[in-house]
């Protein structure tokens, strides 16, 4: 599934009104329409409001005084909102360590699967680490994406160590030749502490299995959450020193505009996004087209 069409929902939710109504020349009551649709798809207020004061200057003063324009001044906010580099860090190095860690629920083992699929298809030997020994469904779901998509993987004993699976796909990795380990984490246990606590072992682990590991810590993050996925990101990113967001199930939700929220609160890149339930429904972030799927030029 494309970017376009992962936010069908989003655009002909909040935003038919506006694109429906086939105004060329810009007025004050399509600004407000404008205002009301972007914060409904869940985009910041810190986002929207200083958006909103610049684009009813332009207006007043007559600087801008079509649809068309004002749209364009709206996109180029946006694109900026979102814009980073979403290269998974630690190429080069042998193997790559990336954590993909977030709350259960959030879309957390299947995007670390997608992604070593993902990497199988440009060339790389990806190396997947169940690590999730809390939840033994998360193993298992792990195990059957592993299959489906033709990739190794690295599983502990329930209620194991997860830090001692990182550590031993890691050695599996140097052993067997494969490029990249992608470790699926723990999303819950019986306290946000323990949690928190389990996953700041799981990066010091990493660390003596390769020297400056883990490369990457990827927070996956539920898109159909909207803004509740912000304080989530804030626990994850105080304790794991994230380096990157994944925003998933984007094709179910009306308020896709929450990437912009996400990106624009935590200041970290959005470097992958899911878009559906297929193996291949993992995309990197392109800001444009992102953009563009969302506010698309009026016909």
């Amino acid at each position: 599934m494309s970017i376009d069409q992962a936010l069908a929902k989003t655009r002909g939710g909040f935003f038919g009104r506006l694109f429906g109504r086939g105004e060329e020349k810009l007025t004050a009551e399509w600004l407000d329409l404008l205002e009301e649709a972007l914060l409904r798809a869940d985009l910041s207020v810190s986002l929207v409001d200083p958006l909103m004061a610049q684009l009813r200057d332009l207006f007043t003063t007559g600087e801008v005084k079509s649809v068309e324009k004002a749209l364009a001044a709206v996109r180029e906010t946006l694109v900026a909102a979102v814009a980073g580099d979403v290269r998974l860090r630690g190429e080069g190095e042998r193997p790559r360590v990336i954590l993909v860690v977030g709350v259960n629920g959030s879309g957390k083992t299947t995007t670390a699967a997608k992604l070593a699929k993902r990497l199988k298809d440009s060339g790389e030997r990806p190396l997947l680490a169940a690590a999730d020994t809390f939840r033994a469904a998360a193993t298992l779901q792990l195990e059957r994406w592993a299959e489906r998509v033709d990739v190794p993987v690295v599983s502990g004993k329930p209620d194991g160590d997860p830090a001692a699976v990182v550590f031993d796909a890691v050695n599996a990795a140097n052993a067997r030749g494969n490029t990249t380990v992608i470790a699926d984490t723990a999303g819950r246990l019986h306290t946000k502490g323990q949690l928190m606590d389990e996953l700041g072992k799981i990066v010091r682990v990493t660390g003596r299995a390769r020297a400056g590991a883990p490369d990457e810590v990827l927070l996956v993050l539920d898109g159909t959450a909207g803004q509740n996925a912000i304080q989530q990101a804030r626990q994850f990113t105080a304790t794991a020193a994230v380096t990157g967001l994944v925003v998933t199930k984007l094709d179910g939700t009306a308020k896709g505009g929450a990437v912009f929220a996400i990106a624009h609160e935590l200041k970290l890149p959005v470097k992958l996004l899911g878009v559906g339930e297929k193996a291949d429904d993992l995309v990197p972030m392109d800001p444009t087209a992102f953009v563009n799927a969302l506010l698309p030029m009026p016909r």
